[in-house]
């Protein structure tokens, strides 16, 4: 069991570096492309809509990578990750919440915390599924 703490660590951050990598990478070529404006202007809620639908899909797919390199209870690698991403998330909108319109829309942040869980349970589920009908399929 203690052999597995190393990989245990190593799948979550994976799944979190992911995660933020993807999305950032994203962000950048959404301002760079002239979809978003720069950096510390006011986005219009349309934009944040889409910002909110790619951070949900990036977090499922991170959530189904950590599950996927877990040692063993994936759900429970997946779900550690997403309270990670909640806390996370519950500082970004205490800390940004009266901070102005480049912040965006006060239900932002909160979609952002709301959604942390859920996408993280969809991810671990996502793999079970695939495993499965994976497994079905050899047999």
């Amino acid at each position: 069991m203690t052999r597995n703490i190393p990989r245990s660590f190593l799948a979550v951050l994976a799944g979190i570096v992911f995660g933020v990598g993807i999305t950032l990478a994203t962000d950048f070529v959404l301002h760079r492309s002239g979809i978003f404006p720069p950096i510390g202007q006011s986005m219009s809620n349309s934009l944040f809509l889409l910002a909110t639908a790619y951070r949900t899909i990036y977090g499922i797919l991170a959530a189904w990578l950590i599950a996927w390199l877990a040692p063993n209870r994936p759900m429970f690698h997946v779900m550690i990750a997403g309270v990670l991403g909640l806390l996370v998330a519950l500082l970004g909108t205490i800390v940004t919440w009266n901070n102005g319109r480049a912040f965006g829309p006060h239900w932002y942040p909160i979609a952002l915390v709301v959604l942390a869980l859920p996408q993280s349970w969809f991810g671990a589920k996502l793999h079970e599924w695939l495993t499965a009908s994976h497994t079905l399929a050899q047999s």
